[in-house]
């Protein structure tokens, strides 16, 4: 382990866990106490995300918040990657839509992608942007810098995401992050608020709806 400029620098970071677990607490903290950035207007429904492999290049995470149109907030994890390749991906999503009052069935959108081990037939995306609330994975970071300060970072992603804000990077004291320059994530589960990308190129898009009870055991997880 070495220190660059009084922050943990660890050569290899390879373990088990959930990426960014390090840094709840400290970004848990600086959202109660609005130190750091909010984030854009999202539907008020979570989805589910699921990857077999993921491939990123200058991986950067930090806190934010996703407030629905109504107004509710809800604090977020922003994982960005200036580019990424992801093998067997899922979306799933499941609404319970009325009409005029009545209650229809519920319907479940399950969305493939990916599915080969051709890496040119794989999901690929740039600057990818994704919201989310929970996330377990198997994870490798190279390089990576926990406690960066979020007002530093860098890579076309975190600026996309600046763009997308109408404002600048997070900061603040409390304006904790975390970076890599290279992460792979295996087994990826994980539910979301928002997902957004410069770029989404889906190989083998396969797209359903599932009616009622079709649905059960059709989500990614």
């Amino acid at each position: 382990m070495s220190q660059d400029f009084g922050k943990t620098r660890w050569k290899r970071f390879g373990l088990v866990m959930v990426p960014g677990i390090a840094a709840t607490a400290a970004i848990g903290v600086g959202l109660a106490n609005n130190a750091l950035a909010a984030s854009f207007s999202v539907s008020g429904q979570k989805f589910k995300v699921s990857a077999q492999d993921l491939q990123g290049e200058n991986f950067a995470q930090f806190g934010s918040f996703d407030v629905e149109t109504n107004g509710t907030p809800h604090a977020v994890a922003i994982s960005a990657f200036d580019s990424a390749t992801i093998k067997g991906m899922c979306q799933s999503v499941v609404s319970e839509p009325a009409l005029l009052g009545l209650k229809l069935p519920k319907v479940t959108l399950r969305l493939e992608a990916g599915n080969s081990d051709d890496v040119n037939k794989q999901v690929i995306a740039k600057n990818l942007l994704i919201d989310l609330d929970q996330l377990s994975a198997d994870a490798e970071f190279t390089d990576i810098n926990i406690g960066q300060d979020a007002s530093t970072l860098k890579g076309s992603a975190t600026s996309n995401w600046a763009d997308i804000q109408g404002h600048g990077k997070p900061s603040g004291p409390l304006g904790f992050s975390q970076t890599a320059p290279k992460a792979h994530l295996t087994n990826v589960k994980q539910t979301a608020w928002a997902t957004s990308a410069g770029t989404f190129k889906l190989n083998g898009l396969d797209l359903k709806l599932y009616v009622g009870d079709q649905g059960n055991g059709k989500e990614c997880y």
